[in-house]
């Protein structure tokens, strides 16, 4: 039985110049479920999309610039093919232009296991670049929400959107947690009332509400903790958002403490003996060179 993972981190200009993080797998029920995920991503030899993707380092200044010339080398992308999108994105604060870019990915990506038709007939590169908007939109949105430093794993080539959480498994959702967590990624391709709260959305489609339903090997790294007070704000805001929206929930059969509802992430493991200068340790480290379970 696994009772750790280990996470090599890499200088991406010297893959050499390394350091390794150790987090204790949490005993719940969800932990094993991504285990096996992940061991089958691994067991097909299938490679992390973007061993770079970190959110939250560097100065304010370097993160907007990049998010910036990102999005548009995204958006040239796509209008290259075909001119899609109608508005340039040129604040990162700018909530309503990221929702509409957001709606793009939404609308001509499609949602979880149903490709919209120009999806399917894109190039490669048009593809990616419809998904990479998704990720630059929450870019953005990291750093207007504070830029907490974390990074993302992704198995995008893996086999994903079949698996669905169990009832039990919502036990495992945490929105309190300290520094140093391993959460299970959220996969879906739209927003859950979380996201919806947050971005006082006018472009999302009814369909496009999705709560945290499935898993796949896909996991995220918090460098930062989320104490008491913050989240008792946030569930405040939240329930408020759901009391003005009671109406759409309850159409659905989603009442206030619903499952589908939970705040969070499932936290599958813990950072374990961190050193004190994590933080900077991991400044010129942000590529992912291995995950390995013990």
């Amino acid at each position: 039985m696994y009772t750790h993972v280990s996470i090599e981190y890499a200088n991406p200009s010297n893959l050499d110049d390394s350091i390794v993080l150790n987090f204790r797998l949490r005993d719940n029920t969800v932990a094993p479920k991504w285990v096996k995920k992940l061991q089958e991503a691994q067991s097909l030899n299938i490679q992390i999309d973007e061993p770079g993707r970190f959110y939250g380092f560097g100065s304010i200044e370097y993160q907007t610039e990049f998010a910036l010339t990102k999005m548009q080398k995204i958006i040239d992308t796509i209008n290259a093919y075909h001119p899609l999108i109608e508005r340039k994105l040129t604040d990162i604060h700018d909530q309503d232009t990221l929702n509409y870019l957001h709606h793009i990915f939404e609308v001509y990506h499609g949602l979880l296991n149903k490709p919209s038709k120009f999806f399917q007939k894109a190039p490669g590169p048009v593809q990616q670049a419809l998904c990479d908007l998704n990720n630059a939109v929450h870019r953005c949105e990291s750093i207007t929400h504070g830029a907490q430093p974390r990074h993302i794993v992704t198995y995008y080539r893996s086999v994903r959107g079949f698996d669905t959480l169990d009832e039990e498994d919502y036990a495992s959702f945490e929105d309190i947690h300290d520094s140093g967590v391993l959460c299970l990624n959220y996969i879906e391709i739209g927003k859950d009332i979380q996201c919806l709260t947050l971005d006082n959305d006018q472009y999302i489609s009814d369909e496009a509400f999705k709560p945290f339903r499935h898993y796949s090997a896909d996991f995220i790294v918090k460098f930062f903790g989320v104490p008491v007070f913050n989240a008792s704000k946030n569930r405040l805001q939240v329930a408020k958002y759901y009391y003005q929206n009671r109406d759409f929930f309850m159409d659905r059969g989603l009442h206030r403490t619903h499952n589908l509802l939970k705040l969070g992430f499932p936290v599958l493991a813990d950072l374990d003996n961190p050193p004190d200068n994590v933080l900077e340790l991991l400044e010129t480290r942000q590529y992912v060179k291995s995950v390995t379970l013990t």
